[in-house]
């Protein structure tokens, strides 16, 4: 058969519309971007003013950043996102490497073409309502170093297809619902694990036994960070009694050799004797209580409900037993009135009413400290139970203004802030009812007698691993009080403010307490974080919060106090100090010695380091939102 010779023309527009059909000038472009998006945004924003469509480039969307014309990141924490994401949306934002979307009403699954996110390395969508089994695209998206999907209703077992993530620094799976065992997952870079309150069982596999049990609670588990497994004999450190009484210890062949009677008396003499040692230290241990008991002045005692909360006069010393605060100068009313008289505790949130006014009446208490708010005391009920009073000062609100205030605190419910309880309000005493925390602040730890510096402490440095989470931490619970609305901040950001429990877990305090004073200049102890734009403490701006949580960053990197500087020069604060020095010269100069001792960790620091200035900008406009703080920070590997 004869070639056939098409002519010139026909042979060009076949190869535009081959082009055309398939691939070619398609869909890789900054305007089907703009598309997929708005297509996204009919879905599930209910907010339909948030995204101006008018503008052609969807590089202007709140949200959304853009390079070499193609959307490449989308971050939409808090948006009030509600739906299903549908197919052929964000699926088609193929050159996207970052997408957000915690803290939103997202439910189902996701979509199939999610496949086509292959440049995709962080991916966040922890606190929405997605179920069903892990979704199988995930396991396509082997670029991806974060992935975080707790706080969901996730189902069914871990896939072993987890194991083709082989980039992922930090896989958190916690507060869902699945089941089964853990899969030995081996990552050469994990750095966060956590599938904590699930319904899981089993072992934890030897590859993940390195990370913290507070990763593994809420499960049925066992082994690694959290007790021994029931016949885990590797744990064992006596020998088992068997069912029928008799001590077998095991050969070294498999076998059991019987003990002998004498041996079995040897060990119930043995027995015998260590209870009579303990019992007689228990009774040396009573004596001396009730001696000690004795010799207290009876101001010192519980009082009875009708009594004040403490001796007027006494003066408030650190470290030292005193009781709560007088909350009238009359014994405990009964019966309406103006100055206190029939009130009492109001508690907030979703706190049960397990105590009462005159539980903290009877109350003994210890001073914790006083700070621009007011005094702070550690109270400890006859119940048995510890909580935090502080007792406000200088608060000019009316009732009606302060219980507003309070209700709005105390509905804010977040694992990095400190849950206000309960409070109470009378022309003469405002108290407010806080959860304890039991580490101290992480002001103490960096700067006070009990710091990992002073020698006689016995605590141990801070590492690099314990600053970057108690950093992430901070930032989600404040970036959590900004979300609430563009009228939130916390007002008050420094060290004293960070609560650390046992494992270290950062847990914010104060917020929304510096609006409530008459006075309108800080403390000198707070002047070293606040923004210079700042000349009422009581309007303190979000801005102006993320320039507080700059220098708090800084202090958590030196280890220097904001007013505190090499040279001792007054007139220089921290972030000007870390400003004047190079940044080729931090290692050296600016971060703490006990950093450095973690050499894999220096570009890290670094990372955080320029966070922390461009939080500090002098101009407002130019610091990042709390929003792009944490997700800065949670891509720190």
């Amino acid at each position: 058969m004869a070639p056939v010779f098409l002519p010139m023309r026909s042979l060009l527009l076949f190869l535009f519309f081959s082009s055309s059909l398939f691939g070619g000038a398609a869909p890789d472009d900054l305007a089907s971007d703009r598309a997929a998006l708005l297509a996204f945004r009919a879905a599930v924003f209910r907010d339909s003013h948030r995204w101006n469509t008018s503008d052609p480039s969807p590089c202007a969307l709140d949200g959304v950043t853009c390079s070499d014309n193609r959307v490449t990141e989308l971050r939409l924490p808090g948006a009030d996102l509600y739906g299903r994401i549908p197919h052929g949306t964000l699926g088609n934002l193929t050159a996207l490497t970052a997408v957000s979307l915690r803290y939103n009403l997202l439910y189902g699954t996701l979509p199939q073409d999610f496949t086509a996110l292959v440049n995709l390395r962080l991916l966040h969508l922890q606190n929405n309502r997605f179920s069903g089994e892990i979704p199988p695209p995930i396991f396509a998206l082997r670029q991806l170093v974060r992935l975080n999907l707790g706080g969901n209703l996730f189902h069914g077992v871990i896939p072993q297809d987890f194991s083709k993530l082989t980039n992922l620094y930090a896989l958190l799976l916690d507060r869902n619902r699945l089941s089964g065992e853990i899969p030995d997952l081996r990552y050469p870079n994990l750095f966060l694990f956590n599938v904590s309150f699930n319904h899981l069982n089993g072992s934890i596999p030897s590859s993940l036994r390195g990370i913290p049990a507070s990763s593994f609670i809420g499960n049925s588990l066992c082994g690694g960070p959290l007790a021994a497994c029931p016949g885990d004999n590797s744990n064992l450190a006596a020998p088992a009694l068997s069912p029928l009484g008799s001590t077998h210890i095991s050969n070294k062949s498999g076998g059991k050799k019987k003990l002998s009677a004498g041996e079995i008396s040897g060990f119930a003499i043995g027995a015998a004797v260590a209870f009579l040692i303990l019992l007689l230290l228990l009774m040396v241990l009573c004596f001396r209580a009730r001696k000690e008991g004795e010799a207290k002045p009876k101001e010192v005692r519980k009082l009875q409900p009708e009594a004040e909360m403490a001796l007027r006069g006494k003066r408030d010393t650190p470290d030292k037993k005193t009781e709560l605060p007088s909350v009238a100068s009359s014994p405990l009313p009964v019966s309406g009135g103006a100055n206190g008289v029939g009130r009492k505790l109001v508690f907030t949130g979703k706190v049960q009413r397990i105590y009462d006014l005159q539980d903290l009446l009877r109350a003994s208490a210890e001073v914790l400290g006083k700070g621009t708010s007011g005094t702070t005391y550690k109270a400890m009920l006859e119940m048995g139970m510890v909580v935090a009073v502080k007792r406000l000062r200088d608060v000019s609100l009316s009732e009606k203004e302060f219980r507003e205030r309070m209700d709005a605190i105390g509905a804010m419910d977040h694992p990095n802030l400190v849950a206000l309880q309960a409070y109470y309000y009378s022309k003469d005493e405002k108290l407010l009812v806080y959860e304890v925390v039991p580490n101290g602040s992480l002001s103490s730890l960096l700067h006070g007698k009990h710091s990992f510096r002073n020698k006689v402490s016995g605590r141990e440095p801070l590492d690099w691993e314990t600053r970057l989470e108690i950093a992430l931490r901070s930032a989600r619970g404040i970036e959590f009080i900004h979300l609430k609305g563009s009228g939130f901040s916390h007002g008050n950001i420094k060290s004293s403010n960070i609560i650390l429990t046992k494992t270290y877990d950062a847990c914010v305090s104060d917020f929304g307490l510096s609006s409530l004073g008459s006075v309108a200049m800080p403390d000198q102890r707070s002047v070293g974080y606040r923004a210079p734009e700042v000349t009422d403490v009581r309007k303190v701006s979000q801005k102006a919060d993320v320039y507080s949580f700059g220098v708090l960053l800084m202090e958590l990197l030196t280890a220097k106090s904001p007013t505190q500087t090499p040279h001792s020069d007054d007139s220089v604060d921290l972030p000007t100090w870390v400003r004047s020095v190079a940044a080729v010269n931090w290692r050296t100069e600016v971060f703490d010695v006990e950093l450095l001792r973690d050499e894999k960790a220096e570009e890290a620091m670094m990372q955080l380091m320029q966070l922390a200035v461009d939080c500090a900008a002098l101009v407002p406009n130019h610091r990042p939102s709390m929003s792009e703080v944490v997700a800065r920070i949670e891509e720190i590997p």
